[in-house]
């Protein structure tokens, strides 16, 4: 095939694990590179069952789990597997944001491969290798200015900050030789960043794209309420306002947005909000190039505060919050002063915390994607045992269809290629010019 061409190597037909390999000529640039969400993830790894250390990509070339691409893995990730390791013939990665199922096999890649990443993205990165178990292992990591064009041979690469539920999160104008492809990466235009997906989606349109790689988390069947983050707020507001003692909320430890908010309605209601140190830490890292009002930090007036919980050994990113964190005992002792953001993961804690039966817990994350969902029954038998009372209040970080439908519509794309969704089909409505696309194909970019 001559031309610019566009392989979908992940993300199709599923949820996450976006793999999106535009050519040009001798150029080829790889957008994002993370695991999928997707059913067949977990056909063969589930909870401790895990691919080898010692030959990650060997085992998850096995099931296809990742591209056979040569020229793309280390000669680490490859080991003893059948793909032959070969020097580096993807000569760029662009990461449209932090979240893992868009950046968690970086580990796996050739560390010569330049990998380019929004200047606060490449902080979060950090945030997260220094307090979680995500390794991205190292490489010639490149950080791009926002709206300024990135130039990968015959490739320009634009990046554009949009609202998503993590910060520093970026969609891509991707000019080729045939045409300019827009490439939307995750994003939403109801959270506090709004005007970003609107200025994003407003120069896509002066483009004239032949190409939309649109994401679709929630295009097809949803469940899921409709709220903007300003709707989460109300909705905590009026929730702390009927209750006078101990409350209790579960978040995405990422998602900055919500946090603030959880923050801004303890504040009015004349608590302090309390966070796990972990959460403490991302806070601190990020908040140089946090782009809004200031965020609240630990040690600082009117900032959160941090939560110690009963642990044998502490890591280094949780030191500098001990002195001054509060253990569970002091929480339930003064259990009408807080909101405690407590992670799934600590939920022990409650054992000790002992809420009043009938304290609200305010669930602010996705709801199950079935109603089965395993880790979903076990967190309401803990709600159950201690008498807690559950509210969904929570705004997705994904557009609702209504959404993605209308910006569509103002783009004008000559092709739509509905990624990062279980539901290609739902996007029929919009006409022949829809095009789901097939695992592995190249599509030639034409103008």
């Amino acid at each position: 095939m001559t031309g610019p061409t566009l392989t979908f190597l992940g993300g199709v037909r599923e949820i996450g694990g976006n793999k999106i390999l535009v050519e040009d000529g001798p150029d080829r640039v790889l957008f994002d590179f993370g695991p999928s969400f997707s059913p067949r993830w977990e056909e063969f790894y589930y909870n401790f069952l895990q691919p080898r250390s010692t030959s990650p990509a060997k085992d998850l070339l096995e099931f296809g789990l990742v591209p056979r691409i040569e020229g793309l893995y280390s000669r680490e990730a490859l080991a003893d597997a059948d793909l032959a390791y070969r020097s580096p013939e993807v000569h760029a990665i662009f990461i449209s944001h932090a979240h893992a199922d868009h950046a968690g096999h970086l580990n796996l890649v050739d560390p010569e491969i330049p990998v380019y990443v929004g200047e606060g993205t490449r902080v979060l990165l950090d945030a997260i290798e220094s307090s979680t178990s995500m390794k991205y292992g190292p490489h010639a990591w490149r950080t791009f200015p926002d709206r300024s064009a990135v130039r990968i041979g015959r490739i320009e690469v634009v990046p554009f900050p949009v609202d998503h539920s993590v910060p520093f999160a970026y969609g891509f104008l991707i000019r080729t030789s045939e045409g300019t492809l827009v490439y939307t990466g995750d994003f939403r235009q109801h959270g506090p960043r709004a005007a970003d997906s609107v200025e994003f989606f407003r120069a896509a349109a002066a483009e004239k794209p032949t190409g939309l790689l649109i994401e679709g988390t929630r295009a097809g069947p949803d469940r899921r309420r409709n709220l903007s983050e300003s709707g989460v707020r109300t909705e905590v507001d009026h929730l702390l306002a009927r209750h006078d003692d101990f409350a209790l909320a579960c978040t995405y430890p990422r998602d900055v947005d919500r946090l603030t908010t959880l923050h801004a309605a303890a504040q009015r209601a004349g608590r302090e909000l309390v966070v796990s140190a972990r959460t403490a830490h991302l806070l601190s890292s990020i908040a140089p190039r946090w782009p809004g009002t200031p965020l609240p930090l630990p040690g600082t007036p009117g900032g959160v505060l941090v939560h110690q919980r009963k642990k044998k050994k502490f890591y280094e990113y949780e030191k500098p919050y001990l002195d001054t964190a509060l253990s569970s005992e002091q929480l339930r002792e003064q259990g009408r002063r807080y909101l405690l953001a407590l992670d799934l993961a600590h939920f022990p804690e409650l054992i000790d915390l002992r809420p009043p039966r009938g304290t609200p817990f305010i669930h602010s994350m996705s709801e199950p994607f079935s109603e089965d969902d395993v880790d979903d029954q076990v967190m309401h038998n803990w709600l159950d045992h201690f008498g807690l009372t559950f509210h969904q209040m929570h705004a997705s970080g994904h557009a609702s269809t209504s959404e993605l439908f209308e910006i569509v519509r103002s783009v004008r794309p000559g092709a739509i290629y509905p990624i990062h969704t279980e539901h290609p089909e739902a996007f029929a409505p919009l006409g022949a010019r829809v095009r789901p696309p097939e695992l592995g194909t190249p599509y030639p970019v034409a103008r």
